[in-house]
């Protein structure tokens, strides 16, 4: 198999992936009498790939996957809302970027510094996609 077949078999040229990178925010997550009172910080990291051909030929804004929108929506969500679980927040940051019919799949991480004594954070990762799966 020849560098070129790999390449088209495995590679979509016109995908874009945007890398979210350590979004720091404050709100309200958790269980215990402190965590319900007090804001708390997370961490939050995602992976969003959409088909970027128009954004690539045309140059413009109106093309592309508008990241800015997307991080703005993420912050308001988290900032405004209180969460139980770790698990449900990042559901729900999901579901928003997802949202967006361009995004094709999306992969979500959200890291609750010390959360637990001897470790730096717990996280919690999810994913969804619209692409159909590819047989292994």
């Amino acid at each position: 198999m020849t560098l070129h077949a790999i390449d088209d078999q495995h590679f979509d040229h016109d995908l874009a992936t945007i890398r979210l990178k350590n979004l720091r925010l404050r709100t309200h997550i958790g269980i215990k009498d402190d965590e319900i009172r007090n804001r708390q910080d997370v961490v939050i990291n995602a992976v969003i790939r959409y088909r970027a051909d128009k954004a690539m030929a045309f140059n413009h804004i109106e093309q592309a996957l508008n990241y800015r929108t997307i991080t703005k929506q993420v912050i308001a969500h988290v900032e405004d809302n209180r969460f139980l679980l770790l698990e449900r927040m990042t559901r729900e940051v999901l579901d928003l970027i997802m949202a967006h019919e361009q995004v094709l799949t999306a992969q979500v991480e959200i890291d609750k510094p010390h959360a637990l004594r001897f470790a730096d954070s717990v996280s919690i990762t999810l994913s969804e996609s619209r692409e159909p799966r590819r047989p292994r």
